[in-house]
């Protein structure tokens, strides 16, 4: 196979320590001349393992991507040198039986002189910062989740009911009842008055679900829970405040995106933090698709095509589009509710939200890659419009013979 780069290194990143491997052409004599060498992953580590890596005068440089650890050398060999790449794990496996610290970087080495392996994409510093921060409030609002789930238990223990009557078990109103109850009210009319809005035509099944056996400890774990939601809470204004500051550059952008049916402004802010609304990184909406885990597998062999799971992807994107089309599962008004609808019909809802996520992304990619784009919806009837009407009708009037009727078709005048 032909070699397409000169001046290589490989880099097998471990937490302590990274082992560095040079595959360099002297062009004199045409022969590859290889060092070898073992630096510490600390700043000082890093910086000799960059003075190294240009005494030998390699050019291009590729490390595995293993959790974490890639990132302190990533950042700290950024800028030095015209090609620094991260690279997955799973592309550039050794040959298996002689696995050490060494052959893995000659072997990474080795690979990236040739060509076999894609780099992974690895968003400028910027997307990077507002990534962090999209993630952690992701992490907040999970913990929030659990924090209301662990209420709700709670609540059962102490024979609380509220979730039979209420629609949620956090709200304001159901709030109101369980600070009374932390404060020693114990009376189930009184604390069904507590109700607000749409709850106080609830108030005689509230009183039923709210005579309880409520103890000090119950009050102990729910003073903290509810302590620990609204810490929470302040954590996940805070970081909104900044994530949408930070995205103000794309406010046009996300204007648009907020204009497809189940994109929120949230989920808008995540597709950004995640992709870096960068489509030179992703030349076609399909490879976009494919590096968001939401693109169907291909499993061919002997010309026979098998049924295959969605490959794994890029999980805090995937994440975000599957909650987006799940979403749509109530909405009649747009193609994509129908979409939803029509597959879950067939295969079920999960693989319809893995369905409509892609074509979301894909939706998501054009608005990305054409600044003058605007979402145009194609209609909740669009699969209706498309029917043969007399295929249909002929389809309808065999469904009403197996149900034991006659029917005579007549054209409308």
């Amino acid at each position: 196979m032909k070699r397409i780069r000169d001046r290589v290194a490989g880099l097998d990143v471990h937490r302590d320590t990274v082992m560095a491997a040079t595959w360099v052409l002297d062009r004199a004599s045409g022969e590859i001349v290889e060092d070898q060498a073992q630096f510490s992953t600390m700043t000082a580590g890093v910086v000799e393992l960059g003075r190294w890596l240009l005494e030998h005068g390699v050019t291009t440089v590729g490390m595995e991507a293993t959790g974490d650890y890639w990132k302190p050398v990533y950042y700290g060999l950024e800028g030095m040198f015209d090609d620094l790449s991260v690279y997955n794990a799973q592309h550039v496996k050794n040959v298996p039986g002689r696995k050490t610290d060494l052959s893995d970087a000659m072997w990474l080495a080795d690979v990236i002189a040739h060509g076999m392996v894609r780099a992974s994409f690895v968003p400028p510093e910027p997307i990077r910062e507002l990534r962090d921060l999209s993630r952690y409030r992701k992490t907040q609002i999970d913990m929030r989740a659990k924090e209301i789930q662990r209420l709700d238990k709670v609540l059962q223990d102490a024979c609380v009911k509220l979730t039979s009557v209420a629609a949620t078990v956090w709200s304001k109103s159901s709030r109101r009842m369980i600070e009374a109850l932390i404060a020693g009210e114990r009376d189930p009319h009184v604390l069904a008055e507590m109700a607000l809005g749409k709850m106080r035509p609830k108030i005689a099944e509230l009183a039923k679900a709210l005579a309880c056996n409520w103890r000090p400890h119950h009050s102990l774990l729910a003073r903290g829970i509810i302590a620990h939601i609204d810490h929470l809470d302040a954590a996940i204004d805070k970081l909104s405040a900044e994530i949408g500051q930070r995205c103000d550059p794309f406010g046009e952008l996300i204007e648009r995106m907020c204009e497809v049916p189940g994109i929120s402004r949230a989920i808008a802010e995540v597709v950004i933090a995640e992709t870096g609304a960068d489509t030179a990184a992703f030349a076609t909406p399909q490879q976009l698709c494919a590096w968001a885990g939401v693109a169907p597998g291909n499993r061919e062999s002997a010309g026979k095509r098998r049924p295959v799971r969605s490959r794994k992807g890029q999980r805090w994107l995937r994440r975000a589009l599957i909650e987006a089309a799940k979403s749509l599962a109530r909405n009649h008004d747009s193609f994509l509710g129908a979409r939803y609808r029509r597959v879950a019909r067939r295969r079920g809802g999960n693989k319809a939200a893995v369905a409509v996520a892609h074509s979301i992304l894909v939706i998501l990619w054009h608005l990305m890659a054409d600044p003058t784009q605007r979402y145009v919806d194609l209609g909740a009837d669009y699969y209706q419009k498309r029917q043969d009407p007399e295929r249909e009708a002929q389809r309808l009037v065999a469904k009403l013979a197996t149900l034991g009727y006659t029917a005579t078709l007549q054209p409308a005048a």
